[in-house]
């Protein structure tokens, strides 16, 4: 069997996903992958056969989304020329993890694909939405990728399609310790937003995660790291807690391992929006805006008991099986 992998490299979190599913796919039959967007900053070690700019995201400097920047490094043209050139024929099978260019290929060549991931999950009226709905939010999270058949990944089963996270085996084969640190990932956070904060709180150690650091460097109570995978994995698991967006991945990895959880979602990004409210369902707190008091939230947080509800980890061989026979009915 020949299988056809969509990734959105929108972030890390679906290339992370993809890499801990490729061997168990490789059982099926043989892989090729397609990355589209320009996000990701984690090493990928997968087969990529395909590329695309496709559609990335851009923030502002504190927490937000530039609308501007995406929309004018969006290439029309190039995207429609990519997805005339993938050969979606070629494959028995297409696993689309919420990438439009080959949404698009797949309507152009008259074939079908199976979107799976966790914008599946959105699909269902039962996964958690903010208070207030956004009409393009829905609209984005409904139409940017369609596809006939949905597999859904979310923190819970909301509806019958949906399943649980996929959690890296790193994690699930780890013996988590608490090592009083608190680990830091946004993304969407420029260093300058949050690092006043952080000092103010000079008897917790931090373990900040960022894009534009080359190397781990410490300066007073924070430790500056590259985006790494492995070390990453190691200051999670070994955390107390830890402070990140409103994404869906690392909560659900952090939740897994029984870490606390504070979530500041990207502002004006529907998705996390969505996410944070299922967060905040289970007990997570969530901040929208970071103002001059976060040091005093952080310490809130650090001091408040919070029991949050078992995080499952999802069953890789029969998901998959599933989405094997859920493709072929």
């Amino acid at each position: 069997m020949k299988i056809f992998y969509a990734i959105q490299a929108t972030g890390n979190g679906h290339i992370s996903r993809a890499t801990q599913l490729y061997p168990y796919l490789q059982q099926f039959g043989e892989v090729d992958f397609f990355l589209s967007g320009n996000n990701a900053s984690l090493d990928i070690n997968l087969p990529i056969k395909f590329r695309s700019a496709g559609c990335s995201l851009h923030y502002s400097k504190c927490g937000g989304l530039n609308y501007w920047d995406i929309v004018k490094n969006i290439r029309p043209h190039q995207i429609y020329k990519d997805a005339t050139a993938l050969p979606l024929k070629n494959y028995d099978i297409i696993i689309n993890d919420f990438d439009s260019v080959t949404a698009l290929a797949c309507k152009m060549q008259k074939v079908h694909s199976v979107q799976f991931g966790h914008q599946a999950s959105f699909v269902s009226e039962h996964t958690p939405r903010p208070e207030k709905r956004s009409l393009m939010g829905e609209m984005i999270l409904k139409h940017y990728a369609p596809s006939p058949k949905h597999i859904g990944l979310h923190f819970e089963n909301y509806d019958s399609f949906i399943h649980p996270p996929v959690i890296k085996d790193e994690i699930t084969q780890a013996e988590p310790k608490d090592l009083k640190h608190i680990t830091v990932y946004l993304p969407s956070f420029q260093k300058d937003c949050l690092e006043k904060a952080f000092h103010k709180l000079s008897d917790v150690e931090f373990h900040w995660f960022l894009n534009d650091v080359p190397t781990k460097h410490k300066v007073g109570n924070i430790t500056y790291f590259p985006v790494n995978q492995k070390l990453f994995n190691e200051s999670l698991i070994n955390c107390h807690g830890i402070i990140t967006g409103g994404g869906f991945e690392t909560p659900a990895e952090a939740l897994y391992l029984r870490k606390k959880v504070l979530s500041i979602p990207i502002r004006d990004h529907y998705e996390q929006e969505c996410n944070a409210a299922a967060l905040k369902k289970m007990g997570v707190p969530v901040v929208y805006e970071v103002s001059n008091d976060f040091d005093l939230i952080i310490e809130t947080w650090l001091n408040s008991p919070i029991i949050y509800p078992k995080m499952q980890a999802n069953n890789i061989n029969e998901t998959l099986q599933f989405l094997f026979d859920t493709y072929r009915d």
